[in-house]
This record gives structure tokens, C-alpha cells and sequence, in this order.
């Protein structure tokens, strides 16, 4: 009785998985259409409004660029330096100590010539207290605000003091490890002041600075990295920012703009209740409550994605670093869907509640569990030789020729447009972890996630954890 119940079981499971996955593929097909077709049409909407015209225009949008800070006496020097770098008319540096234990305020103080002033401070989201704010005496220095909090255990209680104290409308979060292009600002905001429709927020492609040559704060030239768990990042993210996240941009479908870089309308965000302190991925937090408050609100809006590499960031590069990254960023996952779940298949939430939300509810959230539910039906019909070796291998080839597929796709669209790398030898090197990517590092990310829903089911505390950088020296490869 209970091996014919199994046979059945194992049956079902093989219908289930052959439905699914092809669900799964027709989606990814749908989504390299509207991906190619986004970047398209982004090369020839270029042409018709230059952004050198853009950039002399008297009615530029003020931006504010906030970078929280913990422990970055390392890199702070140096990645301030850039930040205050960029070419653009109207904006501003907001550097947020986040209450550093190490000399991160005393080296910015030192470098900059900052001194403590009297700065009017509208609380409009809640934050850990906030001790002071600086400025430099050195003109040169004027467009750099340095606020001193005590520490507020997240990015995000940090960025919201850097909210709170910014000047203009629009604010750029990014992390003071990142090195940024110096058009950045500029091509970020441009879609805030070309369309009709409100734009609340703007994302862009992030890089993998590792191995890269970087001086004084600035990238001088691109490597591909050297390090095996580096490689297999860049992969994931050349697939997730150019493929997947330009399809989502053309039909107004974005999630997530990341927090390595990512603009936002100011007052939406601050509407919206700001970056939620208790969130472990606060960037996709944010952007689905900004989304939520515009269906309440009856507000048409846009989140358009830029097809570009605006910014590189170092990356885990060991296996331990990334393992934190990855339970962190899986538990923001199902905490976020967990948190919104009454928005799912409500009319007024639209096209968010009946395709954005379930799809990454079926294919971000549930396909680790789905892979492991998998595994362990292949041991238990091979003990029992209900196995069916022939739909086994089938399936298997199709799934991971097809992920190849998309990968390499990814891959050689970045380099038509963008030509990222140094060689061919780099580009080569590039196709091969693709081809063993699946095999060799998408279980240590199904493990990561597994572990991550396993800390949110169980209440486990969890904070954002200590990010080790090697930091970024004079004419030195990191």
C-alpha cells in the first residue's frame, strides 16, 4: 500500500515538475523579448534627447546621494573623493555614520576639514538618535554632509537619516564601497525629467569591482575577477541586472532597484514610510510599499531600469561571506512577500498582485524548495526503482540547457553593447563558469536560501553582518 502510494506520489511530482518547468521557460522566453526589446528601444530613445543638452539645462533636478557607513575607515577617504567627483550641476554627499566603532568619522573629519554646525533637522522618518552633522570649512568641500547617528543595526535606519537630512527631491542610495561612473547621477535621473508619467524611482546595472585596477577611489580599468566565487557573481549579475530586470522595466514591473544603486522620488519614499529598519532586503521592501502606495493613492507611475553598468562593487569572495549574503538576501525575500502578502490577487494592486508578486512568489521563493523536494523524490524512486531514468535525463538536459541558454545570451548581449572585458581569454573564461555554473555553484545559493527561510520560520535573529573588504589602494589590484 505504501509503495503503491509513493509510485503515485512520484508520478504526480514528475507531471508537476514538467508543467512547471515549462511554465518556468515560456516566462523566461517571454522575458528576453521584452528585455531585447527595452534595450532597443533605450539605444534609439538616446538619440532623440542628448544628455549633454540634458546636462546644461537650467531645470536639472536637485540629487542627493546617501551612502550609509559602518566600519569603512578602509575605503572612506578614497570612495568620498569619487563621490564628490561626479559630473553633475545639482547635487549633494550625504555620508551617514552609522555609529563606526573603528576611525571611519575621525579620517573623514581629518581629510575633509569638517567642523560640527547647527543643522536643521526634520525628522520625517523615524531613525536611531542622531548626534550630530558636519561640513567642511574647506569650500572645495561644500557639497558634503556627514551625518553622525548612533548605530541603527541596518542600512536602512541609516539611510533613512540621510533621507531626513537631504536637500533635494530625488535621493541616490548607494553603499560608499561603490565606485560609481561619473555620468551616473545624470543618466539615473534623466528618466525623472523626460516622462509624463511620475517616475519613483530609477535602478541601473552593478558590476563586480574584484580584481579591478582602482586608484585613489577610481576605477582605472576593468578585470574579470580571479577569484572563483567573484566569477560566479558575475555571472549572476550580468543575467539579473541587463536580462531580467530590463524586462521587468518595460512593463512597468520592476520589484527591485537595488541598494547598491538605486534613485528614488524623495517624497514618495518618505509617503511611503521610508526603508524599513527591520528588513533584511529593505530595497525591495521599499519599492513594493512605494508601488502599494501609489495603487492607494490612485497614482499612475513609472520604475524604469538603465541598461548600463553605472556601478562597480566589491563582492564576497569567500564562501563563508557569501553564504551571509545570500541567507540575508532570501530571508528579505519571504520577509518582504510575508509582510505584503494582502496585496496578492487584489484588483486595485493590478498587474503587482496578479503577475509581479506571484511570480516571485513560484519562481524566486519557491523554486529552491521545489529543487530540494526533487532531489529527495529521485533518492526515494531510485530505493524503490520507480525511477524513470529516461524522463529523468530529458528533463534534466532541457532545464539546464536552457538555463545555459539564457546565460550565455546575457552574456554576449552585454558585450555587444558594452564590451566589458579586457580579451577574449576574460570572455572565455566567462562562458565556461557558465557552463559549470549549475553543477558547482547554484547549490551553495539553494543551500543559502533554504537557510534563510529556515531563520524567518524560526524567528532566528539575524543582522546585516560584517561585509570583509580588502579595500582599495593606489594603483593596486583588488
Amino acid at each position: 500500500m505504501i509503495v503503491e502510494i509513493l509510485k503515485y506520489c512520484i508520478s504526480a511530482y514528475e507531471i508537476f515538475i514538467s508543467v512547471f518547468s515549462g511554465i518556468y521557460i515560456l516566462f523566461y522566453i517571454i522575458l528576453a523579448i521584452l528585455s531585447y526589446s527595452a534595450i532597443l528601444k533605450h539605444l534609439r530613445f538616446q538619440k532623440y534627447l542628448e544628455e549633454e543638452t540634458l546636462f546644461k539645462s537650467n531645470y536639472l533636478t536637485g540629487v542627493s546621494v546617501i551612502a550609509p557607513a559602518f566600519n569603512e575607515g578602509v575605503n572612506i577617504v578614497y570612495n568620498v573623493r569619487s563621490l564628490l567627483s561626479l559630473t553633475y550641476p545639482k547635487y549633494e554627499v550625504i555620508i551617514v555614520n552609522d555609529g563606526s566603532t573603528d576611525d571611519t568619522l575621525e579620517k573623514l573629519i581629518t581629510e575633509f576639514e569638517l567642523v560640527k554646525v547647527n543643522f536643521y533637522y526634520q525628522e520625517h522618518i523615524p531613525t536611531k538618535k542622531v548626534r550630530g552633522h558636519y561640513k567642511s570649512k574647506n569650500p572645495i568641500y561644500s557639497k558634503l554632509l556627514v551625518v553622525d547617528k548612533e548605530n541603527g543595526k541596518s542600512k536602512a535606519d541609516a539611510s533613512n537619516a540621510g533621507i531626513n537630512s537631504s536637500n533635494y527631491p530625488l535621493f541616490l542610495c548607494t553603499d560608499v564601497d561603490c565606485i560609481l561612473k561619473q555620468e551616473t547621477i545624470l543618466k539615473l535621473a534623466k528618466p525623472f525629467m523626460e516622462h509624463s508619467k511620475r517616475v519613483i524611482a530609477t535602478g541601473a546595472g552593478i558590476r563586480i569591482s574584484n580584481s579591478c585596477e582602482v586608484k585613489e577611489g577610481f576605477l582605472v580599468k576593468i578585470h574579470f575577477p580571479k577569484e572563483w566565487y567573484p566569477r560566479f557573481q558575475e555571472l549572476e549579475y550580468v543575467r539579473a541586472f541587463l536580462f531580467g530586470r530590463m524586462a521587468w522595466s518595460k512593463i512597468n514591473g520592476l520589484l527591485l532597484v537595488s541598494g547598491g544603486l538605486g534613485m528614488f522620488d524623495k517624497e514618495i519614499a518618505i509617503k511611503a514610510g521610508g526603508y524599513w529598519h527591520k528588513s533584511l532586503g529593505e530595497d525591495m521592501e521599499l519599492i513594493t510599499r512605494m508601488r502599494k502606495y501609489m495603487y492607494d493613492t490612485h497614482q499612475k507611475f513609472l520604475i524604469k531600469y538603465i541598461p548600463e553598468s553605472l556601478c562597480w562593487t566589491e563582492v564576497p569572495s569567500t564562501k563563508e561571506i557569501l553564504l551571509r549574503q545570500r541567507v540575508r538576501w532570501a530571508r528579505g525575500l519571504i520577509q518582504t512577500l510575508y509582510l505584503h502578502r494582502n496585496m496578492f490577487f487584489k484588483l486595485k494592486y493590478g498587474k503587482t498582485a496578479f503577475l509581479i508578486l506571484p511570480y516571485f512568489f513560484w519562481f524566486e521563493f519557491m523554486v529552491p524548495i521545489i529543487e530540494v523536494i526533487g532531489l529527495i523524490t529521485i533518492i526515494i524512486a531510485f530505493i524503490f526503482h520507480f525511477i524513470n531514468m529516461n524522463f529523468l535525463f530529458w528533463a534534466t538536459l532541457a532545464i539546464y540547457l536552457f538555463y545555459l541558454l539564457i546565460t550565455l545570451v546575457s552574456i554576449f548581449i552585454d558585450e555587444i553593447l558594452y564590451k566589458n572585458y579586457d580579451n577574449l581569454k576574460e570572455l572565455m573564461i566567462l562562458v565556461l563558469m557558465a557552463i559549470i555554473e549549475p553543477i558547482v555553484y547554484h547549490p551553495i545559493c539553494v543551500y543559502a536560501s533554504l537557510k534563510g527561510y529556515w531563520h524567518f520560520f524560526n524567528q532566528k535573529e539575524q543582522s546585516w553582518g560584517v561585509m570583509t573588504r580588502k579595500g582599495f589602494t593606489a594603483s593596486k589590484k583588488i
